[in-house]
């Protein structure tokens, strides 16, 4: 089989899916880049077309109709802890839809269509965000969300990893919420106990109410200070493995 009649089988096997035409073209875009890659056949790659197709998601939802079975889950984690989680997290089929107002990662997952999903964070503050767009998008990564100088973007691994880009049988849906590193604990505990000395000398009279907003002011910028202290010596340190 040609590779143009496999995409064309791959196509009307999503159609009659009812899945959206915007969404096939672009993944028939993504696999044809990684076949050039590769320079392998498509069958060899991803295996028959019309059950390639079912595993990518012929039960995904039109725009605007949410699929009911969809199972929707919020949850959040430190600079120092959310790139480590988001890969856990995605490996088991969650996409993330968007960060919320407080920095919470947004997601969904529809049993028996999950894709695994890869995601990477990016400063995209100022001119860099250009840049950043520029070098991410070609390779088929998708902004999902942003949260002060930083940008997430999401791909789906079937792009690069074939048939092994599906959820076979995923986990349920976690219990927790909240994901913090050891440093994320470290950070809190010193943000926690100055402004629980700053309240126990307020209730005493020692401070003012002034006076507490500033010391929890105070301390939020030292716990943020040094959140950036650490996560950058973090980022220099990887990068000095990746390079090295």
């Amino acid at each position: 089989m040609t590779t143009d009649a496999y995409f064309a089988e791959f196509a009307a096997s999503l159609r009659a899916a009812r899945v959206p035409e915007e969404q096939i073209a672009a993944t028939v875009e993504d696999l044809r880049a990684h076949l050039a890659e590769t320079g392998t056949a498509p069958e060899e790659e991803f295996g028959p077309a019309a059950a390639f197709a079912a595993q990518l998601g012929g039960l995904a939802p039109e725009p605007g109709e949410p699929d009911e079975r969809a199972e929707s889950w919020t949850w959040t984690a430190d600079f120092f802890n959310d790139r480590r989680m988001l890969a856990v997290h995605g490996d088991q089929g969650w996409e993330v839809e968007s960060l919320d107002a407080i920095g919470r990662f947004v997601c969904r997952r529809t049993p028996g269509s999950a894709l695994r999903w890869e995601y990477r964070r990016e400063v995209i503050a100022g001119r860099r965000r250009g840049r950043v767009f520029d070098e991410l998008t070609p390779e088929g990564w998708e902004l999902c969300g942003e949260w002060l100088v930083y940008g997430y973007f999401k791909r789906p691994r079937a792009a690069t990893a074939g048939p092994a880009g599906t959820v076979g049988a995923p986990p349920a849906t976690p219990q927790r919420w909240l994901f913090l590193s050891r440093r994320g604990k470290a950070v809190l505990a010193v943000w926690g106990a100055l402004v629980g000395g700053a309240l126990a000398a307020f209730f005493v009279g020692v401070l003012g109410t002034g006076g507490l907003a500033i010391t929890v002011a105070l301390a939020s910028m030292v716990s943020a200070a040094w959140t950036s202290r650490l996560e950058t010596a973090t980022g220099r340190a990887r990068q000095k493995a990746d390079h090295g």
